[in-house]
């Protein structure tokens, strides 16, 4: 027999049924001098919310946890006040299932020309919806960089470096 749905997942600690494993994108956490944020306060925050299983990823304000299905509402706006209320920083986040993050580097477009993951950019769009507004940039020159958008993701691949010159004769997006 074939079975069409996942088995359910319980939290290691409070064995109650989660949510598929969650990543939060924060825009622009520990970049330079601006918003420093420890990531054990950052995963402090994340488990005083009631989410569990919660990791950073380095330095960088990105958290990988998962949800109990009792908590409600919206995410982002949810983890967004508490991080203004108790950190005091105020920063934008996306929140992707980690079964999204996995279908944006299955499609990345630009695997087999980008030989250096560190000149490749992905550029997570805060609704799908706002990708007609990137549209206009894909008609732009980017030579000798190259912009691929996706369905929630746009690709930038960045040959020469992405860290000291403009990109395409525009401001660099470190994060959308």
């Amino acid at each position: 027999m074939r079975r069409t749905d996942p088995p359910a997942v319980k939290d290691i600690k409070t064995k109650s049924p989660v949510t598929e494993m969650q990543v939060a994108l924060l825009r622009g956490i520990n970049v330079g001098r601006a918003k420093r944020v420890a990531m054990a306060d950052l995963r402090a925050l994340f488990t005083s919310l009631g989410y569990a299983d919660v990791r950073t990823l380095l330095n960088s304000g990105n958290v990988i946890f998962t949800a109990p299905k009792a908590i409600q509402g919206d995410a982002p706006a949810r983890i967004e006040k508490a991080m203004a209320a108790k950190l005091g920083v105020s920063a934008r986040v996306i929140l992707l299932a980690a079964a999204e993050v996995a279908v944006a580097v299955r499609g990345n477009p630009l695997a087999r020309i980008a030989d250096d993951p560190s000149r490749l950019l992905f550029a997570v769009l805060a609704k799908p919806e706002d990708r007609e507004r990137l549209k206009p940039l894909v008609q732009q020159e980017w030579d000798p960089d190259l912009l691929v958008i996706g369905k929630r993701v746009a690709y930038l691949w960045c040959p020469n470096g992405n860290d000291q010159e403009p990109v395409g004769n525009r401001r660099q997006p470190h994060s959308w």
